[in-house]
């Protein structure tokens, strides 16, 4: 791929440079005002064998036309970062937002600049093991992971010495309970179970004492209108904190209309789950992105005590693009 910058008084006269540059297929990655508003830079990028002629003679500045192309310092660390996107599946109005951070910051390190720009575009609020002012209650389509997300969770905080209460209200799921039972009886926690609003209420007021309240919920279907109507009604029924627990490996459009939807009915976090065993984190960050929620957590190994870090922007930068010896580290440890 070979990208370039083109600037112009108009985007009309920027984007005929590009076309006689690069081609019809050059694919528009950043656009930015210039001079006060006085021109325009674009950024193009097309396929390397597919560079017309035009692009390798006629692109120095000319002070008579003042239109010109030019491949700057940047153009590399966008080319990286875009490449990095693309691998990933990240959705096109995300990547075209991160490749703007990255060519109006100019940085020169590809981490650096991934990182400044993911720092900007979103919020990290990771959920600390200290006490939490309103329970937690994870909510996501089935097979998201939440019920060990919980058991993570409470192992967390009751390692740190906090006293944690847990609740279910996943009474449909065939084992669901008894999985969740098996865990808080290893860390000598009461298992509470609610299978109405009122039920869930009266739960959460028996355990207004502890330092941490976790609910479990049962997975819903994000499509199916009844479903986010009762779970809706749950997280009504007190004044709790829902998080999204939404597998990292999920189509990115999907992701991003089930990210929508939860945020409709009271989601602000996202909890990502089997990142150890997902290619492509463009999910994500368009869960991220179209349900606006903030990063808290993440899940990158079935073991209850240690499973949970915070998704910091540093954290996610290495996941997008790590080192050579990080992404042989992580190859290694999925292998075994």
């Amino acid at each position: 791929m070979r990208l370039k910058s083109f600037t112009a008084r108009t985007m009309t006269e920027a984007m005929k440079l590009v076309r006689d540059a690069l081609g019809e297929e050059a694919i528009i990655i950043a656009t930015r005002e210039e001079n006060g508003g006085k021109s325009v830079r674009v950024t193009a990028a097309v396929e390397s064998d597919r560079v017309s002629v035009s692009g390798s003679e006629d692109d120095t500045p000319s002070d008579d036309n003042w239109l010109y192309a030019d491949d700057d310092d940047t153009a590399t660390v966008v080319e990286e970062i875009t490449e990095t996107m693309l691998r990933h599946a990240v959705p096109e109005d995300v990547l075209d937002q991160v490749i703007s951070h990255v060519s109006v910051m100019g940085l020169e390190e590809p981490r650096i600049a991934l990182l400044a720009a993911l720092e900007n575009l979103f919020t990290f609020n990771p959920i600390l093991s200290v006490p939490h002012p309103k329970p937690l209650m994870l909510v996501g389509m089935p097979g998201a992971g939440k019920t060990l997300a919980v058991a993570k969770l409470a192992a967390r905080s009751s390692l740190a010495g906090l006293n944690v209460a847990v609740i279910t209200t996943d009474s449909q799921r065939a084992g669901g309970i008894e999985q969740l039972s098996a865990f808080t009886r290893l860390m000598d926690i009461d298992l509470k179970k609610a299978a109405t609003p009122a039920e869930l209420f009266a739960a959460i007021d028996n355990v207004k004492h502890a330092d941490h309240v976790i609910i479990d919920t049962a997975g819903i279907n994000p499509f199916d209108v009844e479903q986010v109507k009762s779970l809706a009604r749950m997280i009504g029924a007190a004044d709790v904190t829902p998080i999204l627990s939404l597998s990292a490996g999920g189509d990115s459009d999907e992701s991003g209309e089930i990210a929508r939807i939860f945020a409709t009915i009271g989601a602000h976090s996202l909890l990502a789950t089997r990142v150890d065993v997902a290619r492509r984190l463009g999910g994500v960050l368009s869960a991220a992105h179209q349900g606006g929620l903030s990063f808290a957590e993440m899940s990158d190994t079935a073991r209850v005590a240690d499973g949970l870090s915070a998704l910091s922007p540093a954290r996610l930068t290495q996941l997008l693009l790590p080192r050579p010896h990080e992404a042989r580290v992580h190859n290694i440890r999925k292998a075994g």
